[in-house]
């Protein structure tokens, strides 16, 4: 979930005049927040060493998805049945990785996170299988996935949770950012992103994706101000009749609550 942020005008003034040479300083390790835990009501979280909850896992049922805000950035299931491909920007606990990698056996499942301790306490504390071939957790920058030019044009939904300590809105959030990640969807694809509605960062966020994708719905707000986007690549069809039929199909199938998301993406397309 913890991100190194890209100044992408700092890069570009590096590659252009002069003093180019000069100005570039070299790579340095990242510096994380401590990796922290804490259980409650038979309930994991993790935290990156403050109260704001990074992800959680209910420890009698690991595979589930525990938070709503989690649940909601499934929404995508409702318009995609047969996912080939699905990326996580940001483990967390690794929630979603984990439930896609069950629900989904015929579909590859890519996690990016950039600090190796969320990877290795995901792996020891929150049920994370290892890699095989299917499941893929890659130790590196998000922003970097998203420009790989081998990564474009694969990906049938991505589903982006990046926070760091602080907790205050994504950390990577340009207009450049999300146009990379719209690169990497297939024509039909869909990315999710997990946004701080009451947050200055929330309409600029907002403002980026619209920017890359052609129609951005969101979810009411849950939690602590938790807004989950929708964002679609090419405009979806809002059929609600055949959208509350699927969400049936979801619940019965895993028994995520999906008639409360076409609830909110039918409130918020009026």
């Amino acid at each position: 979930m913890l991100i190194k942020r890209k100044s992408i005008e700092a890069e570009a003034n590096y590659r252009s005049g002069p003093k180019a040479a000069a100005l570039k300083k070299p790579n340095r390790k990242p510096k994380f927040a401590p990796v922290t835990l804490s259980e409650m009501d038979g309930v994991r979280f993790l935290h990156f060493g403050t109260e704001w909850v990074q992800g959680a896992m209910r420890l009698r049922k690991p595979d589930a998805i525990e938070l709503e805000y989690a649940q909601q950035m499934m929404a995508w299931m409702l318009f995609i049945d047969a996912p080939q491909h699905i990326v996580q920007l940001g483990l967390g606990t690794g929630a979603l990785s984990k439930f896609s990698y069950r629900q989904f056996d015929q579909a590859q499942v890519t996690a990016v996170e950039l600090n190796p301790s969320v990877i290795a306490i995901c792996e020891s504390m929150f049920k994370l299988p290892a890699n095989d071939e299917r499941l893929h957790v890659l130790e590196m920058d998000a922003m970097d996935f998203v420009l790989d030019t081998s990564n474009h044009g694969h990906i049938d939904a991505m589903q982006v949770d990046l926070y760091d300590a602080t907790a205050k809105g994504p950390v990577l959030d340009s207009a450049e950012f999300y146009q990379a990640c719209a690169d990497c969807l297939k024509d039909d694809g869909i990315m999710t992103v997990n946004l701080f509605g009451d947050h200055p960062s929330y309409a600029r966020n907002l403002k980026a994706m619209r920017f890359a994708f052609d129609t951005v719905l969101c979810l009411p707000e849950v939690h602590d101000g938790n807004v989950v986007a929708l964002a679609f690549k090419q405009k979806p069809e809002l059929d609600f009749p055949a959208l509350y039929e699927k969400a049936d199909q979801i619940k019965t199938n895993t028994k995520l609550p999906a008639k409360s998301w076409v609830n909110g993406l039918k409130a918020g397309s009026k």
